[in-house]
Parts: C-alpha cells; structure tokens; sequence
C-alpha cells in the first residue's frame, strides 16, 4: 500500500524539494502552500495533489486534512515545514513581529499537530516531522525571536514524542543548516526593515560577513529532503535528525562538549568583536 504524506510550506526551498523525493520514491505527496501554484513542480502525477493550507489558519488546516484523507484514504506522515525567517536585534523588535513569526513557525505547528493527531491516533499509526533550524540547537546573533520560535518546537516534539509513543506515533525534528539557495531572507526582507538600528550597524555588518565565511559547507535542499524522508520512514527511537554539515557541527558541540568548550566555538565561528 502507498504511504500518504503532507507537507506544509511546498512552494519552494526545502519543502519543494521534499515534495519531489518522496514523489520519487513512490508516495502520495500532499503539496501544501497559501495559494497554490502547478508551476512549482516541473512534473503532474496522479499521485500528487496540491492544496490550499494557511498554518495560521484552523479552518484552512482542517480542510486541507480532509481533502488529503479523501483523496488517498490517509495521512501517514505529516510535515510541518512553513516557517519565516527574520534577523533584527531584539530591542528594535515590536511585539506585532514577533507574534507574526510565533504564529507561523511555532503556533502554526502545535495547529498541525493537534488537527493530525486524532487521525494517526484512529489508524494506529503515524510520523510527524517537524522541521526546525540549527539556530534552535546553537543560537546565533542576530536571530533571538527566529531562535526562540524554533527552540519552541524543539521542546514541544521532544515532550509530543513520549505523549503519542502509547499510540505507535513517531514525533521527530529536523534541523536544518543554513541554505543561502533557499528563500529565508527573501520571505523576511520585508518584516526586517528597520529592525537593526544604526547603533549595531558594525556588529550586525561583522555577524553576517562570519555567516558568508562558514567553517564548513553550507546545507542544501537535497540533505534536508534526505533527513526529512529518513525521519519519516525509520524505526527505533530517535528524535532529531541534524540537516548539514554546519548543523551537524555544531550539534557535536552542544551535546559532546562541555559548555565552556561550546561556547567559546560559537563565539569564535559566529560572534563579532563586542559592540563599543
């Protein structure tokens, strides 16, 4: 029987690209966006289906479930992969903006997952991924709201995890590097306007040149689709799923080294010289 997974955020970046493996591999895909667009895959397959789904949206969640279990009989891997991306200083950031990121990358998943729930939970089975980003395991400057919004999701998958272990449904997270190829600074241009004042003009300036001079090789679209596809079909009990050799690297450093250790590599690889 062919397995059946939603993907939320399929438009471009990562969830296009997890969209067309596990098209590949012979799924159901159920291609979720704001306002769908054929022209996003390059291909049409009767096993592919585009909806409309709004992660801030209750009713358009419900929806797009439902049109899901009646196209292919059942959902059995949900991915939460819509999100927004955002640099600013924390100071400069108005409560509007930070809600709006909330409401999409952490609010916007516990959405997801209470409206799946029940369906895995009746079928006696399922996987839900959550996709989060290295700064939710290393912080980076520059990225506080971004971080916390991730950082969130990590505690609330890791807690899911052992809540639907008594139903045979997997919570798992993966954590993606940084992909300069896919569209997070473009989808949070807009809402950055503004948000780095004059006075960190220097350090915000000196924290973006280390980002364009990484210790190792940025993360592409195609390591994350992997990670997410072995998230969803693997056994045993592991959560999280590292994406990238940057994550990888500095996910060695958080759990295999002690604080002080850690610290000083963040503060060598990411952080520029204190502010005067």
């Amino acid at each position: 029987m062919t397995s059946t997974i939603l993907i939320t955020g399929t438009s471009s970046g990562y969830g296009k690209a997890m969209a067309e493996l596990f098209l590949e591999r012979g799924w159901n895909v159920l291609a979720t966006m704001r306002r769908p667009d054929p022209a996003v895959f390059a291909t049409t397959s009767a096993r592919l289906k585009l909806l409309p789904l709004d992660v801030t949206d209750a009713g358009s969640i419900g929806e797009a479930i439902a049109a899901g279990v009646a196209a292919f009989g059942a959902i059995d891997v949900l991915v939460n992969n819509a999100g927004i991306g955002m640099a600013s200083v924390v100071e400069a950031t108005p409560d509007s903006t930070v809600r709006e990121i909330f409401e999409t990358n952490t609010f916007g998943v516990f959405a997801t997952c209470r409206a799946i729930i029940p369906h895995m939970r009746k079928q006696g089975q399922g996987v839900i991924v959550n996709v989060t980003s290295s700064a939710g395991i290393a912080p980076m400057p520059l990225v506080a709201v971004y971080a916390a919004s991730k950082c969130a999701v990590e505690g609330f998958t890791e807690s899911l995890s052992h809540e639907l272990e008594p139903f045979a449904i997997k919570a798992r997270l993966v954590e993606p590097g940084y992909a300069p190829t896919t569209s997070f600074t473009a989808n949070g241009g807009a809402r950055m306007q503004g948000l780095i004042p004059a006075e960190y003009g220097s350090f915000a300036q000196a924290c973006f040149a280390k980002m364009a001079d990484y210790p190792t090789p940025y993360c592409t679209e195609a390591e994350v689709a992997g990670a997410v596809f072995a998230a969803a079909t693997e056994q045993g009990s592991r959560i999280r799923y590292p994406a990238g050799p940057d994550t990888r690297l500095v996910a060695d450093l958080r759990w295999t080294t002690s604080e002080d250790h850690y610290l000083a590599n963040m503060r060598k690889m990411f952080s520029p010289p204190a502010a005067a």
